[in-house]
């Protein structure tokens, strides 16, 4: 929230997060209308080779791919890093002397990946189950939290400042443009929707269900966004003490104030921790078999170890140590920057949604010929849709590269646009070296490529371009897709 508060206060907490709700409703609804025709759990990675001509598959693939994969990999890293910040914060609910140093967080959030390592490895077997816990868990916990904080709170905010109030000054920007900036913590939370593509090979008629709640889910996180909001800022506290909070998570101090205890806003931030603590496992859970598909396409250095299924815990463990490993190390950059979380959330929502945006934009360039005939049809409204979708995902790549607030130290410098452009770097390398030779895009069958008649993908189709023919990935994709 502290970026928000920073950039504009209630108008762009609230506001902000009315406003990239809508806009994430425009791109669900984009992908999910190119889903209807290809419902296939390969989502945006195989969309965009199917959409592109074969000539330019395998490079629009690779690129999709990659930004899929950094995507995921740094959502993961920003997850389980603001757990470490939360766990910390706890100890400043007693202590408000305590402040975290930086080797202290990084080592907590060295902790927490291994926590989720741990998880992903030895409870293998349990993660539908964890992931069933967490629906649960979460619905309860944002009614145990609004309930809450309106009853115990002594003091509550008037209306005009919940639905009217914006103060930008401590970001230094000018008004509009702080406003645009601050929409990082919106855009961030509503970034997974093009992961529901991954349910197409467990549902029945998955091209008109898959399609359905993939909008549905952005809308009932929008909704329950506005729901969890509203109340929190009616108790908000002096924001100007928010911003003080040592490491950037004032949360927990908002639940102590609205509660009147230190015990009673540790409760509320448990239930936080809880809800993160699934995030993170289900995340590195996504980012490993993100980091194993690719691999086994051999998009990435060192392919054939992160490809390797472990038979005694029948994972990609090898892909899970990747991912693990890697996050790890860019837990590093906060010995440089405190403010390196807005790098790691910078980067997960540019890359997943320039991954999203890639196959919306092929779309549009071959005329959206592909899917005229969608079961999930936008209809004359789907130009303008797609356009408006490019025209954010274009504007969200510079915006989420901005510090917070300036002036700019090295301290507090956004270092999103140095991860982005690393691993870019990596990209263009690994691709001049082995993928411009080897790299011919995911197994997409050659009468499927643009010249697609916008009719769906039969269930035959379907199971080659998931990696269900076993005669060409030895069977080990589908394993992965039941985990």
């Amino acid at each position: 929230m502290a970026i928000s508060l920073t950039d504009g206060q209630s108008v762009t907490v609230l506001y902000g997060w009315i406003f990239v709700s809508i806009i994430s409703l425009c791109i669900a609804a984009s992908l999910a209308e190119i889903c209807a025709v290809f419902p296939t759990a390969g989502g945006v990675y195989y969309w965009s080779a199917m959409l592109s001509t074969k000539e330019y598959a395998p490079i629009v693939s690779w690129v999709d791919g990659w930004l899929g994969l950094v995507g995921n990999w740094t959502v993961t890293l920003s997850i389980n890093f603001s757990g470490s910040q939360l766990i910390l914060s706890a100890i400043s609910l007693w202590n408000e002397d305590f402040a975290a140093t930086q080797w202290q967080t990084v080592l907590c959030f060295w902790a927490v990946m291994s926590v989720a390592f741990s998880v992903n490895v030895f409870g293998a077997k349990y993660l539908d189950l964890i992931n069933k816990i967490c629906i649960y868990w979460t619905g309860a916990s944002v009614i145990i939290i609004i309930v809450t904080i309106l009853v115990m709170s002594d003091d509550r905010r008037n209306a005009e400042f919940v639905f009217a109030h914006f103060d930008a000054s401590a970001s230094g920007w000018p008004s509009g443009w702080a406003w645009f900036v601050g929409l990082l913590q919106a855009a961030y939370t509503l970034t997974g929707y093009g992961m529901v593509a991954s349910m197409c090979e467990e549902v029945q008629m998955p091209e008109r269900e898959v399609p359905k709640a993939m909008v549905l889910s952005v809308a009932a996180a929008g909704i329950t966004g506005i729901i969890y909001l509203i109340p929190i800022l009616f108790v908000l506290p002096d924001v100007s003490t928010l911003l003080a909070v040592a490491n950037g998570q004032p949360i927990g101090l908002i639940f102590k104030t609205a509660t009147g205890s230190a015990g009673g806003g540790f409760a509320l931030l448990f239930l936080l921790l809880g809800i993160l603590f699934f995030a993170g496992v289900g995340a590195l859970t996504a980012a490993s078999r993100c980091t194993y598909a690719f691999a086994r396409d051999g998009a990435i250095p060192g392919s054939s170890l992160w490809a390797r299924v472990d038979k005694r815990f029948d994972i990609p463990l090898w892909g899970l140590v990747l991912s693990t490993v890697v996050d790890c190390i860019l837990g590093c950059i906060y010995f440089g920057s405190t403010s390196a979380f807005n790098a790691f959330t910078g980067v997960a929502t540019i890359c997943l949604s320039v991954s999203y945006g890639i196959p919306i934009l092929v779309s549009l360039i071959r005329g959206r010929e592909a899917v005229k005939y969608s079961s999930f049809s936008l209809g004359k409204f789907g130009f303008i849709i797609n356009v408006c979708t490019i025209v954010w995902i274009s504007l969200a790549i510079i915006l989420f590269c901005m510090p917070t607030a300036i002036p700019v130290t090295p301290v507090s410098m956004n270092y999103a646009s140095v991860v982005f452009m690393g691993f870019a770097s990596i990209s263009l390398i690994w691709y001049i070296i082995s993928g411009r030779k080897n790299f011919t895009g995911p197994p997409v069958p050659v009468d499927h490529y643009a010249g697609h008649d916008g009719q769906v993908a039969d269930e035959g189709v379907r199971r080659t371009i998931t990696g269900g023919d076993s005669s060409s990935n030895g069977g080990s994709e589908e394993k992965m897709a039941s985990k």
